[in-house]
């Protein structure tokens, strides 16, 4: 009798181990956190997973360096031990909880391109901490402005920060890079050229920092605009620093970074108004070797046999012989 009741005991805590792994195993509500490692990058990425009524998931993900929250997945389904969150037919999620189901092992595909990922549940997601970024009150003045490129017809608003003090004072004006970007050059909730601005001005330098076309408070289409097109941009803006009776006419300064290490020079060419130029990740070849070198590059980070990059590299050259000629 006493032998019977142990075995039946052992025989259900078996049972019991095995429906809470399986509890376990099945469910997927919760709040995931992880990094994402790609070539060149790591960004965190976060699952909210909540459960439906009627019985399966809803799934919205976050990617808090980039700025983005609460994107709804399009599906979201439970195959075997595996969930599969859907977005826009452009991302697949496909997840496994581990054993303590705390965590889960994901696959993140996107664009051909497949990347490990693990995950960890989280009362709430963590905020994201830039200690770098400047916070106000300012030691210094700041004035909203804009000013109008009448030979395109559009026009540029940005911020100046003006130094404590009397002027007249040197001036700089910042010249973002590739892509449509706001005045602060934001990237993954950096803001490099407000950095930037403040330092200098907190050490007695005037700072026009402008909107690309097409963002925030400028108007026009940055998707129309060639590079001359904003050299000339830039160029209204140093008129409008030259006019600033508190800048310095013979002191005003281009910085500009990656292709604004393009544009800068193109615009002190046009302009003796420009007493100095920063370039910051500038060019040192033409652009058609860049364009060339950024391509194999990042067709080799992603994993693509030297074949096809060499095959993508004749058809480019083959290309662009075309658009010269």
């Amino acid at each position: 009798m006493k032998r019977r009741m142990i075995l039946v005991c052992v025989i259900g805590m078996l049972l019991a181990a095995y429906t809470t792994e399986a509890a376990v195993e099945k469910d997927y509500a919760g709040i995931w956190q992880g990094i994402l490692k790609a070539p060149g990058m790591e960004v965190r990425l976060v699952f909210k997973i909540d459960k439906a009524e009627g019985g399966g998931y809803t799934a919205t993900w976050d990617s808090p360096d980039q700025g983005a929250t609460d994107l709804p997945m399009d599906s979201v389904t439970v195959e075997d031990d595996t969930i599969v969150m859907v977005y826009k037919q452009a991302i697949e999620v496909r997840g496994t909880l581990q054993p303590d189901g705390e965590h889960m092992q994901v696959v993140f595909k996107q664009a051909g391109m497949e990347f490990p990922l693990e995950l960890e549940k989280v009362d709430k997601v963590e905020e994201v901490k830039r200690p770098q970024t400047p916070h106000k009150p300012f030691p210094y003045r700041e004035e909203e402005v804009s000013f109008e490129n009448t030979g395109a017809g559009i026009t540029l608003a940005g911020t100046l920060t003006l130094p404590q003090g009397e002027g007249p004072f040197p001036a700089a004006l910042l010249i973002t890079g590739s892509g449509a970007q706001d005045r602060d050059e934001t990237i993954f909730n950096h803001k490099p050229f407000l950095v930037i601005a403040d330092h200098l001005t907190r050490r007695g330098m005037a700072v026009l920092r402008v909107d690309d076309r097409g963002v925030g408070g400028t108007t026009g289409d940055l998707s129309e605009s060639t590079t001359e097109d904003l050299a000339g941009d830039v160029l209204t803006g140093v008129s409008f620093l030259k006019d600033h009776q508190e800048i310095a006419p013979g002191r005003i300064g281009l910085i500009g970074h990656s292709e604004g290490g393009i544009i800068a020079p193109m615009a002190a060419a046009r302009s003796e108004d420009v007493a100095f130029i920063v370039l910051m990740a500038g060019t040192g070849l033409t652009g058609e070797e860049i364009l060339y070198m950024q391509s194999e590059l990042i067709a080799r980070a992603g994993g693509t046999s030297e074949e096809d990059i060499q095959k993508s590299l004749d058809e480019a050259k083959r290309i662009y012989s075309v658009l010269k000629s």
